[in-house]
């Protein structure tokens, strides 16, 4: 084909480019796009005369002077849109500069960002160079809309951002623009703006109203330029699909229960902390849910299992509590209010939260008597769940078919597992509410203040006996100690890889090695975010064991203290609060001891899907083992079957990609509705201090390490106060190098404060705030007594 012109009309495909095509559908839209046409196929040095005519043609007519824009074959398409990669020459009027114009476009192909952004693969001779030709907009205001958040991949959101004049500093960095972000519903989350905006309220919902009906038309999120003339209209310069987004962060989303039901991450934001893969939620996730609904059953705050998804909820990829469902079963229930049902998920009442009518009185007894038995009772159960599960065989099979049947069979017995946990949890809230109730109110009727008996009640806790946390990293302590019994396999350790260091430690002869071994068989099942299927437990996570293991030895080689102190507390007072306090530990222990046997159920699972993706990889079914985590467990009959699963594959992977998306995510405390993240969070800190709840006694003044992530812990020091999301077991051996513990949620009865306490370690959970209004370095006094963060 020889050089030509092309007028929008003619084009229905991309073969003159994408941003050909992307003007001609907005043109067909009815949106107002400035006149022009496109130079097909240009090559040689001189341009044809039809070309240099219908540029005359445009001068004639007034639409001079113009804009000659690249659009490649490949550029602004669905997978690369080469932004900025081939030139573009702005404000031509003559036809020297014309002519000098098209072929410096035509040029640039080869040019070396060009080549350099199409990557080792790119061929920049198979690449055909159409040019774009249009009027100039005499613009007042430009700039660019995308219908997603490029950077956070939210489909939700939708960002403007928008400059005075010519948009071409905008995209050349030149010029500073304003920045809106705006919510679905089209009210601006952020607005970054100078001191006269660019745009008025109006023109923002025009250019809102005109992105999200190009939206529509294409099927996908678009990357949209724009122009307002001098006299006022808004003119569309360019339309492209947004390249760089994952999979949607909402595909896997369960139905909400109701629009003004009351979610929460308070609570299961401990047990399932970050974002989780779809099948964990559909392994781990449905288990939770199971059992809490079972509780419901037997409380008769419903009649029998529901549909899935009843008391958890998975947005985003992160697992929520249904805290109005939940409402049902306090209603049903003797001395469990609206207020203290909120106040033991999330800290605080819950204004949102609205209560179930409460049933009557006989009715709340009944229900009562059978939850108190149901959770008191708990013990034989528990005490058969070592042999349950080790009756559990990890699957070996190399028939993917008769893996999935085992793994749906270990699926069961992990709802029960998880069920006897949540019975052994309600036992163990059961004791830590009476006794924080009975110092409460004896602190109030002294005319004390209510905080004054939380942290009695904290104290006392503290000291059970034989708690599986503390007694883990006991154990690990003593495998440090060993280790640094030997300045040679000290010096060795520390010297080498994370990775490398556990690896040689764990296969060789050494004291050490010996005791990492008996370790690994002890709590091998145990790690961080240990009921995920995709995160390896410790066994055969030799990385992160390994960076905990050189945090804990450097600290031990540093200091006198050969081990943590272990706090004991004495227990005065009447015979009651005695009992009370034995109860409350009692309960903590069992709680511990079965959230270690769900971890091992998970940790069996988690090896027998491993061992499934594997044998999938190997037939050819799945591109990598990895892949199968991104499965929800009902698509898995498809994926071992003989059916075509390339589209399925294909959601799976951007179901990958958009983990990490989804991992950055953070939601306030409460949602009403369907959980949104996060756009902006006011990080203040009032009076210079932070009001969290008191979880474990004791004042102490320190440098602050923020942690966002178990990875990000590694760096902490000995004396440091760590201050993270919430801490789950993976996190605890780093409590024998920690000053303090802050975290933005979490209860008396957390796995941080259950095992702060064991260490007599100040602990304030529940501040919502701290990660984000306190960073690494700063100073704090963190006063376990009262619940309170200063900043010094």
């Amino acid at each position: 084909m020889h050089t030509t012109t092309i007028e929008f009309d003619e084009i229905s495909d991309d073969r003159y480019g994408g941003k050909a095509l992307g003007l001609a559908e907005l043109i067909r839209l009815g949106f107002s796009v400035p006149t022009g046409f496109v130079i097909a196929q240009v090559r040689g040095s001189t341009l044809p005369d039809a070309v240099a005519d219908r540029f005359a043609r445009m001068q004639a007519a007034g639409a001079s002077p113009v804009a000659v824009r690249s659009s490649a074959t490949g550029e602004d398409g669905a997978d690369q849109s080469f932004a900025g990669q081939y030139d573009t020459v702005l404000g031509v009027d003559t036809a020297e500069d014309f002519a000098a114009a098209v072929h410096r476009c035509a040029a640039s192909v080869g040019s070396d960002r060009a080549t350099s952004y199409a990557g080792q693969d790119g061929d920049a001779g198979a690449i055909t160079m159409h040019v774009v030709v249009q009027q100039m907009v005499d613009a007042r205001a430009a700039g660019v809309v995308f219908t997603a958040d490029p950077t956070t991949g939210r489909r939700d959101l939708l960002m403007i951002d928008a400059i005075a004049g010519l948009g071409e500093a905008l995209v050349d960095g030149s010029g500073v623009s304003d920045h809106l972000v705006l919510a679905s519903d089209g009210s601006q989350a952020v607005r970054d703006v100078g001191a006269v905006p660019v745009l008025s309220d109006a023109e923002v919902a025009e250019i809102r109203a005109g992105a999200l009906r190009a939206a529509r038309h294409w099927g996908k999120p678009m990357d949209l330029e724009w122009a307002i003339d001098q006299a006022g209209q808004l003119r569309w310069l360019q339309a492209r699909p947004i390249t760089t987004l994952p999979g949607d962060l909402n595909e896997m989303d369960t139905p909400v229960a109701g629009p003004s039901h009351v979610y929460t991450r308070c609570n299961i934001g401990e047990m399932m902390p970050g974002a989780f893969c779809p099948l964990t939620a559909s392994v781990s996730g449905h288990a939770i849910d199971y059992a809490m609904q079972m509780i419901q059953v037997v409380a008769r705050a419903q009649e029998s299992y529901d549909t899935q998804w009843l008391q958890v909820g998975y947005f985003y990829g992160h697992m929520f509590l249904n805290m109005t469902e939940g409402t049902a079963l306090s209603s049903g229930i003797l001395g469990n209010s609206l207020e203290q049902f909120s106040m033991s998920i999330c800290g605080r009442v819950v204004d949102e939260l609205v209560a179930a009518p409460p049933k009557p009185f006989v009715t709340r007894l009944i229900n009562t008597v059978r939850l108190t038995s149901h959770a008191l009772s708990a013990g034989p159960a528990i005490r058969r769940l070592g042999q349950q599960i080790e009756a559990f065989p990890v699957p070996t099979s190399r028939d993917a078919a008769v893996i999935l049947r085992q793994l749906e069979i270990g699926v069961e017995l992990y709802c029960h597992v998880t069920l006897v946990h949540v019975r052994s949890s309600s036992r163990a809230a059961v004791g830590a509410n009476v006794l924080e109730s009975y110092l409460v109110r004896g602190a109030v009727k002294a005319g004390r203040d209510e905080s004054e008996g939380q942290a009695e009640a904290a104290r006392l806790m503290a000291g059970a006996s034989d708690v599986e946390s503390a007694m883990m990293v006991n154990e690990l302590h003593t495998v440090v100690r060993t280790i640094a019994a030997d300045d040679a396999c000290t010096e060795q350790f520390l010297a080498a890889a994370p990775s490398d260091a556990l690896t040689r430690l764990r296969d060789g002869d050494s004291p050490g090695g010996v005791a990492l071994r008996q370790f690994l068989i002890r709590h091998g099942h145990r790690g961080y975010r240990e009921l995920c299927m995709r995160d390896p437990a410790w066994a055969e996570d030799a990385e992160g064991l390994g960076s905990m293991m050189q945090v804990m030895l450097q600290a031990a080689r540093d200091s006198t203290i050969e081990s943590p102190p272990r706090n004991r507390v004495d227990v005065p007072g009447t015979q009651t609060l005695r009992l009370l306090a034995r109860l409350a530990r009692g309960g903590a222990r069992g709680r511990e001891e079965t959230k270690s046997k769900m971890a091992l159920m998970a940790h069996r699972l988690k090896l027998g899907y491993c061992h499934l993706g594997e044998v999938l990889t190997d037939s050819g079914r799945l591109p990598d083992a990895d892949l199968v985590f991104f499965f929800d467990r009902a698509e898995l009959p498809r994926v071992v079957g003989d059916a075509d699963i390339s589209n399925l594959v294909q959601c799976a992977v951007q179901r990958r990609n958009a983990l990490d998306f989804q991992q950055s995510l953070e939601f306030e405390d409460v949602s009403v509705g369907r959980p949104t993240p996060i756009i902006a969070r006011a990080a203040t800190i009032a009076e210079g201090q932070i009001q969290g709840r008191p979880a474990s006694r004791g004042s102490v003044e320190g440098t602050v390490r923020v942690a966002k992530s178990i990875q990000e812990a590694r760096d902490v020091q000995r004396g440091e106060i760590l201050v993270a999301p919430v801490t789950d077991v993976g996190w605890t051996p780093y409590f024998t190098v920690i000053a303090a513990l802050v975290t933005d949620i979490g209860s008396s009865v957390s796995h941080g404060a259950v095992v702060a306490r064991e260490y007599g370690l100040p602990c304030v959970v529940n501040t919502l705030v701290a990660t984000q209004v306190l960073r690494t370095g700063d100073r704090v006094r963190v006063d376990g007594d009262r619940g309170v963060i200063t900043l010094l």
